[in-house]
């Protein structure tokens, strides 16, 4: 199933203006979960981003990740700094079904591909990698993208699988 997502103008003019600014790495922080110990070697690395979690409420996200700089009832889009941004995606019940965080090169906590699926990817011959694994076990995909060139968009994505 193909999803398009919509966002307002407003978030499409902030995120436009983030990505092109005089090279400014854009940046997050992510949180991988721990595989080891949890006796699960098919779950995924990326699952959450700052504590907020596929099926999480509208209400919890806003609490976690205080104010977003633009919201709806169908996504929020949260500007951390000029070095940090993401976008959580709810659905009809007003919960979380996908998670795109974005970085910039020399971003404080910029993923690897490493981290987000436990091995490296081959980049492209012009340095682009991109790579999406299923985790149908537990009901998610997991995608890392990073453009070529020399200051690399990083784009990770969950998203549940309906």
């Amino acid at each position: 199933m193909i999803r398009v997502f919509r966002i307002s103008t407003s978030t499409a003019v902030l995120l436009t203006a983030i990505l092109f600014q005089s090279g400014i790495p854009l940046s997050v922080a992510q949180t991988q979960r721990n595989r080891a110990g949890s006796g699960d070697d098919d779950a995924p690395l990326f699952s959450e981003y700052r504590s907020v979690r596929i099926g999480m409420t509208t209400e919890e996200v806003r609490k976690k990740l205080d104010n977003p700089s633009d919201k709806s009832d169908e996504q929020d889009f949260f500007v951390f700094s000029d070095n940090e941004s993401a976008q959580v995606f709810y659905d009809k019940t007003k919960k979380v079904f996908a998670i795109s965080v974005n970085f910039l090169n020399g971003a404080r906590d910029l993923p690897t591909a490493k981290g987000v699926f436990g091995s490296d990817i081959a980049a492209k011959p012009d340095g682009s990698i991109y790579k999406m694994v299923r985790y149908p076990k537990h009901g998610c995909w997991v995608s890392f993208s990073r453009t070529a060139g020399d200051s690399p968009l990083t784009t990770v994505t969950v998203q549940k699988i309906e």
